[in-house]
């Protein structure tokens, strides 16, 4: 009869099962809740990180059947979704410091997401535990349900790999378990005889003792005589009596008693060479076991030290894809790192603009300039107080000289062009001012300041815009823009809004140079309100333009060759955030010249060989 092995070792037959629990609820699957119908489906809008580009987008996501799964809208429902993830054997993290935010990791497969409010968050972190424990997954009713029969076939898995076989040691041991069974059955035969023989023993040698006694009470004048053979006669009648039965060698009931000594003796000395060869056996199983843990352990050992070695590399990147990584106070990522990863998105920029350029070139926009006198008063709208304070603001101070006590530094020079810094911080925030002198041959400061405030040619020349658009329209020289900036991961992005104007100043003597100015700098609006999805910058900024000219020889007629443009300009900008000083710093260093040749070459390509504009 076949047998299953019990944990103990003995034996079971087949027609028995063992499992793990011991109860008798594992003898039956229970059906799984939750699978047809009884757990609620859960759906809403939870904002999903994308990537570095687009960040963080609106989805709406659905748990149905222990199946997470997301759509681009609730109206896209009906075109299947975009992605789902088994939530079995998903793992779910509130985030550390975001209190909005839960991460879902199955596998390498990572899902972030945010809800609206903390509120939010802990409902579909409720709701997705729900479905789990639910479906027969993370609760102890699971572990009953699906434990049994992986319990029976670790078991037996054990038992039967070392029965092959291959591995004859392990034959062996289960060779020698069964005559020890064996002995011990004939062992329990062996001692239930001998105990028989004890007790008939004891029966005769107490039935013995009280005849004996009785003898010698009723005959106590008479006195037997002994025989040889061991009888007692008595001297009465001289009959023959025989007091005490004699032994033979059957014994006692027919059992043999010198047979079963040796046989017992027998068995026990069978059993001890078993148990001998087990215990051999079991050492030279102990033996190989042991190496083959060594050998587990070894190779665990490389196992953890590849691990920490892909994971050191890991956070070597600079390229990280998570929202953990991007700018913000708890980011995962260093100082280096964060320069590293903005210095290449910014080349990766410039390397797109230089491809476009050519394109932008074909494409010949017209911008009409406006005559001098549209641009000479401020006009009149609500914001026509805080223009005229600007202009004056920037007309004392932006043309005052770099020297003297306001420890400005001279970070740029690239010929005719100087860019110079005050290093200023307010919180933690780097506000440095910045101020740059250029000088431009062939344009005039209408010019310049023209292109600079028209918005139509916006895009032709101004590379970190993403786009924008015009939010009010105050006067003739004054609009309110909102624009939004190209994102540089893994810095967010900024937005700003803010009112540009232009003027024309004027001159308090003929010998003043005609001079022109754009100024723009930050306002509040009802329909461009901030939002989450970038960091509202702050500006306040100004482009002051002076023609300076040189009398042409003789009776020629004043051409470009003899104008020059004497640029001035200056930057105050809060970028908000939390982007290391360094960085910020770098960046300006870096774009700032290169904004001014870029912007001050295409002034020079759209005026080259037009008339020139006063």
């Amino acid at each position: 009869m076949n047998s299953s092995p019990l944990p103990n070792g003995r034996l079971l037959p087949d027609s028995q099962s063992w499992n793990s629990s011991g109860s008798d609820e594992d003898l039956e699957a229970e059906p799984v809740p939750g699978l047809h119908g009884g757990v609620v489906e859960f759906s809403g809008v939870l904002s999903k990180w994308t990537n570095y580009i687009h960040g963080w987008q609106d989805r709406w996501v659905v748990l149905k059947n222990n199946t997470l799964s997301y759509y681009k809208s609730q109206d896209e429902r009906e075109y299947g979704c975009r992605g789902s993830l088994c939530l079995s054997k998903a793992v779910i993290t509130p985030h550390e410091f975001d209190e909005c935010r839960l991460d879902i990791s199955v596998n390498d497969s990572v899902w972030y997401l945010r809800a609206q409010d903390p509120e939010h968050r802990n409902q579909w972190i409720d709701s997705i535990e729900l479905h789990r424990a639910e479906s027969g997954y993370g609760s102890e009713s699971s572990l009953r349900r699906h434990g049994s029969m992986l319990s029976l076939t670790s078991a037996t898995s054990g038992y039967s790999a070392t029965s092959t076989s291959s591995f004859k040691k392990g034959h062996s041991l289960r060779e020698k378990l069964a005559e020890m069974e064996t002995f011990r059955d004939i062992l329990c035969r062996q001692v239930d005889t001998l105990q028989k023989y004890f007790d008939g023993c004891a029966d005769a040698v107490t039935k013995d003792e009280l005849q004996r006694d009785k003898i010698v009470e009723d005959d106590e004048d008479d006195f037997p005589t002994t025989r040889s053979d061991g009888e007692f006669l008595h001297n009465n009648n001289g009959s023959k009596e025989k007091l005490f039965q004699s032994l033979s060698h059957k014994g006692i009931n027919g059992i043999d008693f010198k047979g079963e000594a040796i046989t017992f003796k027998a068995t026990t000395a069978g059993i001890l060479a078993t148990l001998s060869h087990c215990i051999d056996l079991m050492v030279k199983r102990e033996d190989s076991w042991q190496k083959r843990l060594d050998k587990e352990m070894e190779k665990r050992r490389r196992v953890e030290e590849a691990y920490k070695s892909a994971l050191s590399e890991l956070k070597k990147k600079s390229h990280f894809g998570g929202p953990d990584y991007e700018e913000g106070p708890n980011s995962l990522i260093n100082e280096d790192e964060f320069f590293d990863a903005v210095e290449a998105a910014l080349d990766r920029q410039d390397k797109i603009e230089e491809q476009s350029q050519c394109e932008k070139s074909r494409i010949q926009r017209n911008s009409s300039v406006s005559a001098g006198d549209v641009y000479t008063s401020v006009g009149t709208h609500r914001f026509s107080e805080k223009v005229e304070e600007m202009v004056k603001n920037h007309l004392t101070y932006s043309l005052q000289d770099v020297g003297g006590d306001a420890n400005w530094q001279l970070v740029v020079e690239e010929g005719e062009m100087k860019v110079y810094r005050r290093e200023v911080e307010e919180n933690g925030i780097v506000l440095d001012p910045l101020k740059a002198t250029h000088c431009v041959k062939g344009v005039t400061g209408h010019e310049v300041c023209h292109y600079f405030w028209d918005t139509d040619v916006r895009n032709d020349w101004e590379t970190t815009v993403e786009n924008f658009n015009i939010v009010e329209t105050l006067s003739d020289n004054a609009v309110i823009v909102y624009q939004t900036h190209k994102r540089v991961w893994p810095a967010s992005q900024r937005d700003v809004l803010y009112l540009s104007a232009i003027r024309k100043i004027l001159a308090n003597n003929e010998n003043d140079p005609d001079t022109w100015l754009v100024c723009n700098f930050s306002v509040d609006h009802e329909k461009a309100q901030p939002n989450n999805r970038c960091v509202r910058a702050k500006i306040n900024i100004a482009m002051i333009c002076q023609t300076l000219v040189s009398p042409p020889e003789g009776d020629k007629e004043i051409s470009r060759d003899n104008i020059l443009c004497k640029i001035t300009y200056v930057a105050n900008v809060n970028p908000g955030g939390w982007a290391p000083a360094s960085v910020l710093r770098a960046v300006a260093k870096r774009e700032y010249p290169k904004f001014l040749k870029r912007f001050t070459s295409y002034v020079q390509e759209k005026t080259a060989g037009k008339a020139i504009l006063f």
